[in-house]
């Protein structure tokens, strides 16, 4: 019988998420409707089926967007064939790209600006991954694991760098990089790490979580790269773990002879929903505790033309 949960902390939205869902949430107040979102703007369907309730209108491409109209784009990024696809449509864009993707899309350029081979780590058909391999398709490699890169060429190893994606797992990146390093003595990497702090965050929390759980339930959607390495990292660390999009995942099967449950979610599920599965344990005698590895009091600005836009909604 679950006696104890312990929350993670940090957990949940990360400054980019939030930044992301409030840029939705003004355009719908400050634009005539409808709204259009390029794909999920998060990667969780509570948050997208919440916006589309509030009249946003989500695609799988600009073709659906009618020309002229307003659309925005996912906090993953795009490519610069999107964008050019937004201008022949003479589309109103606000860009909610996260600005730590913003920040390797902008070093992807730089590299290939310079004639640089650039390796991007991450994994293939994840959206932020494909708008960073469309600033320069012709110079990037992708790898996903160390063995990718054994059989990586490139033109010039005398020249090269590499890149990451910005939700992979910290233990698993180091691996690839020690990889490349020792197959490219000459590689370059970025300035700073790629990887964002909230992901580094949660990870970190999650492996000290390990250490006090007998089980950890990680709340996320199964297309949320950053929930699925926090159960990885769980994992790693020794502690069973599974990921659940909300309370209604929960096998009772999990928890036979679990007595504390330790619990954390991705970077773009919301609180509540971890709220919901506290009080599912709560309802059956468990008390609450949190468990705190750092605080974060990280916060994105808003686009510049969101900003003016609000300086024109009524006070209330």
């Amino acid at each position: 019988m679950v006696k104890k949960v312990i929350l993670a902390s940090p957990r949940g939205f990360c400054a980019g998420v939030v930044r992301a869902i409030d840029i939705v949430r003004i355009a719908l107040d400050v634009y005539s409707k409808p709204v259009y979102v390029r794909r999920e703007i998060v990667h969780n369907p509570h948050v997208v089926e919440e916006l589309r309730q509030k009249g946003a209108v989500f695609v799988s491409g600009l073709s659906e967007v009618p020309h002229g109209r307003t659309v925005i784009f996912s906090a993953h990024g795009v490519s610069p064939q999107v964008w050019e696809e937004a201008r022949q449509k003479s589309l109103h864009v606000i860009d909610a790209t996260c600005p730590l993707v913003t920040k390797v899309h902008l070093e992807a350029i730089r590299y290939a600006q310079h004639g640089y081979a650039i390796v991007l780590i991450g994994h293939k058909g994840h959206e932020e991954v494909i708008g960073t391999m469309g600033e320069a398709p012709d110079s990037i490699h992708l790898v996903s694991t160390a063995a990718d890169v054994e059989v990586l060429e490139v033109r010039n190893p005398d020249k090269i760098s590499y890149l990451t994606q910005t939700t992979l797992s910290l233990e698993d990146t180091r691996e690839v990089i020690a990889a490349l390093r020792k197959k490219f003595p000459a590689i370059q990497g970025p300035p700073s790490e790629d990887i964002c702090y909230a992901t580094q965050n949660r990870q970190m929390a999650v492996r000290e979580l390990a250490r006090v759980a007998d089980l950890i339930l990680v709340v996320g959607a199964e297309n949320s790269s950053n929930s699925n390495r926090l159960v990885e990292e769980a994992l790693k660390a020794g502690a069973p773990s599974y990921l659940i999009n909300d309370m209604n995942g929960i096998d009772p099967a999990w928890l036979e002879e679990v007595e504390t449950v330790g619990l954390s979610s991705g970077a773009s599920a919301p609180e509540i929903l971890v709220d919901q599965v506290v009080s599912f344990f709560q309802e059956q005698g468990a008390t609450v505790g949190e468990l705190l590895t750092r605080e974060e009091n990280v916060h994105f600005a808003l686009p510049p033309e969101l900003n003016g836009e609000l300086n024109q909604l009524p006070v209330i």
